[in-house]
């Protein structure tokens, strides 16, 4: 299958002749649906859109279309030994198909192209990801690394936190939004970019969080039901912790309309390596990060399936993102590990501190 047979099967009209803008940091996107889907996106990416530049990047968006014969696909291996199958691919000359298996979408990416198809208004969330995957891409190629982390920032400092999976990044970063100057950065993906000062970039993607993180903090009990928010607190609390629930947090609803904020100089990173079993008190210790890979793996990435490098090839099946990168981008920011036991009065304090609240 070639690049040529998917576009001269696909009908691009039916995303509609006039898009709507998007623009984070330096990237411009013009971004094609039909509604509802659109009402729905332009609302949830209400503090990015704009007119559409000159040199936005086209995303098509087309609810309900399908490629013109199943391709072979391969399984993309996961990261940190997660089981299970999540995507596939299929690459073509100068392209890739990406499969989202759960969900039936399927992705076409390549240089200019980029291209979604299937139960699209079924699969919001997963649309929105591939929208900021193209943020992500373009930013790559520009030299910039991408983190698994969460920030917020005042705009003279920024906070990254970063953690496996379930660590407490989402909540820890909630915490730290308490504090009246601080604005929403990201909440899973944070680029980072070597310099006097460092640079941090965000995605326009709010938090989906767990009932945990809701239960812990009283802003944001407005998001569960009381009946939900008994029967929650009724659980154990290692039940509650694993629990995974997700709900989505509209930032300006909760927070403000200007409590989000893109970028910033990118001055703290913090590496949460605690346990509810810790009997040590909560600790945030600088770090020279060279010396912890392992703290340095919580923080690096994989672009994953989307990504094509500047010299034309996607990313490897597999692939492991070069540490040296990442301590370049790093040098000059406080880096910090979170260990003892999980305690988020103790970190939000810390976060005053960072802040000088």
């Amino acid at each position: 299958m070639m690049l040529a047979d998917i576009l001269a099967h696909i009908d691009l009209a039916a995303a509609g002749a006039e898009p709507f803008g998007l623009r984070v940091g330096h990237v411009s996107l013009a971004v094609y649906a039909p509604d509802p889907l659109r009402t729905r996106l332009t609302r949830y990416f209400e503090a990015v859109v704009e007119t559409v530049g000159a040199d936005a990047q086209p995303v098509h968006l087309l609810p309900g279309q399908s490629l013109p014969k199943d391709p072979e696909w391969t399984d993309w291996l996961r990261e940190g030994g997660k089981i299970g199958r999540k995507d596939a691919v299929c690459d073509f000359q100068g392209g890739r198909l990406i499969h989202k298996v759960r969900s039936g979408v399927i992705f076409v990416q390549a240089p200019g192209v980029a291209v979604a198809l299937g139960p699209l208004d079924d699969n919001e969330s997963t649309v929105i990801n591939f929208i900021n995957t193209q943020v992500l891409n373009a930013c790559l190629r520009d030299g910039w690394q991408l983190a698994h982390a969460a920030a917020v920032t005042d705009g003279m400092r920024t906070l990254a936190v970063s953690g496996l999976s379930g660590g407490g990044k989402s909540t820890s970063i909630l915490r730290m939004m308490d504090l009246p100057q601080a604005q929403f950065l990201s909440n899973d993906r944070v680029l980072i970019k070597g310099g006097t000062p460092a640079q941090a970039l965000g995605i326009p993607k709010h938090p989906r969080i767990n009932p945990g993180t809701i239960l812990g903090n009283p802003r944001l009990w407005g998001l569960l039901s009381e009946a939900r928010k008994n029967a929650l607190r009724a659980m154990p609390p290692a039940d509650l912790w694993a629990l995974e629930e997700k709900h989505d947090l509209m930032i300006p609803s909760i927070y403000g309309s200007d409590r989000m904020c893109f970028d910033g100089p990118l001055t703290d990173f913090w590496v949460l390596n605690w346990s509810h079993d810790s009997e040590q008190a909560t600790q945030v210790t600088p770090v020279d990060l060279s010396a912890r890979p392992d703290l340095l793996s919580a923080i690096m990435k994989s672009p994953g399936p989307f990504y094509q490098h500047r010299t034309g090839g996607f990313e490897p099946n597999g692939n492991s993102p070069d540490p040296a990168p990442y301590l370049a981008a790093l040098e000059g920011v406080r880096v910090c590990e979170v260990s003892g036991r999980i305690d988020f009065d103790a970190i939000a304090e810390a976060g005053r501190a960072v802040f000088h609240a």
